[in-house]
């Protein structure tokens, strides 16, 4: 099984919500792993296990709030999504506009 260290914020959707779905009320001591990094720095993480990989999850003081307003941020994300991307035109303007922009302004003679 592969293991990763990763920053929360780097977490897919899926992920993300499987890090909420284990700590649903957030982590404690006991959640917590401590270990050096390759450049020899002390990391704290928790874990998070999927059928593939095991990911070692950064703890940060913004971990604990992110989990804490999982609900509020992915309400919000979805009404993001649910407004229109693209703004409603007349057609037979848009289509003036088009002819428009292609209409020579002057002919010149290149002899």
């Amino acid at each position: 099984m592969t293991r990763k260290l990763v920053d929360y914020k780097k977490l897919d959707h899926t992920l993300a919500a499987l890090l909420i779905e284990t700590y649903p009320y957030g982590y404690g001591d006991d959640d917590i792993l401590t270990f050096k990094n390759a450049n020899g720095e002390i990391v704290e993480a928790v874990e998070l296990k999927t059928d593939e990989t095991i990911y070692m999850v950064k703890i940060s003081k913004s971990l604990a709030s992110f989990i804490s307003n999982f609900e509020e941020n992915i309400e919000k994300e979805l009404e993001d999504k649910s407004k229109p991307v693209l703004e409603k035109i007349d057609a037979q303007e848009a289509n003036n506009e088009f002819i428009s922009d292609f209409e020579p302004e002057e002919e010149d003679d290149f002899e």
